[in-house]
């Protein structure tokens, strides 16, 4: 008897909600890796080709069953709308430097910052934006963060891999554009 495997797949993506690791898949109907991701892409391109108001969405070595962004105006007339988290600058530059960084310290995180970022951090975690990956092995055991799926959800990128990467001179520009602010904070 034939498994149907995109039954199965789809009732597992549908019913956890979240992102699912490729090799949980797998081992879950008993499919090489490969094989589970080849049947998984098929299923993308029927749900694409089908006009369907769902897709599913590769997130690192995850995926996870969403609802088509074009499907958003519709959704929002019957749900409350959800509620717009805005990322000020000081969230903005706090979540870029663990993006680039991470696994980062806090204290690695202010040194580049040169201010507290103990609010900012706080507010990254509770948008689910960023979660604590585990310590340091070093005196005080600081913790580490890192960025999670949801950023990767948020900011349209399927892997850490695909953040813009900045040129030495895009650096520069930035750095004397953070000293000519320090200078005009200090004149004040």
């Amino acid at each position: 008897m034939k498994k149907n495997y995109k039954a199965i797949i789809e009732a597992i993506l549908f019913t956890i909600g979240e992102s699912v690791e490729l090799s949980k898949i797998s081992k879950a109907i008993d499919l090489s890796e490969e094989e589970t991701q080849n049947i998984i892409e098929e299923m993308k391109k029927d749900l694409e080709s089908e006009d369907r108001g769902i897709t599913i969405v590769k997130l690192e070595n995850s995926y996870q069953m969403c609802t088509k962004t074009q499907m958003y105006d519709y959704l929002i007339k019957i749900a409350k709308q959800p509620k717009k988290r805005v990322l000020s600058d000081i969230l903005l530059e706090t979540l870029s430097i663990i993006a680039y960084k991470q696994p980062v310290t806090r204290a690695e995180i202010e040194k580049i910052r040169g201010v507290s970022c103990e609010h900012a951090i706080s507010k990254l975690i509770e948008y689910n934006l960023v979660s604590e990956l585990g310590r340091l092995d070093a005196p005080g055991r600081p913790l580490l963060f890192g960025t999670t799926e949801e950023f990767l959800r948020v900011f349209g990128v399927k892997s850490l891999n695909e953040l813009p990467i900045l040129n030495q001179v895009q650096i520069e520009e930035f750095k004397q554009e953070a000293e000519k602010e320090m200078q005009i904070q200090l004149d004040i």
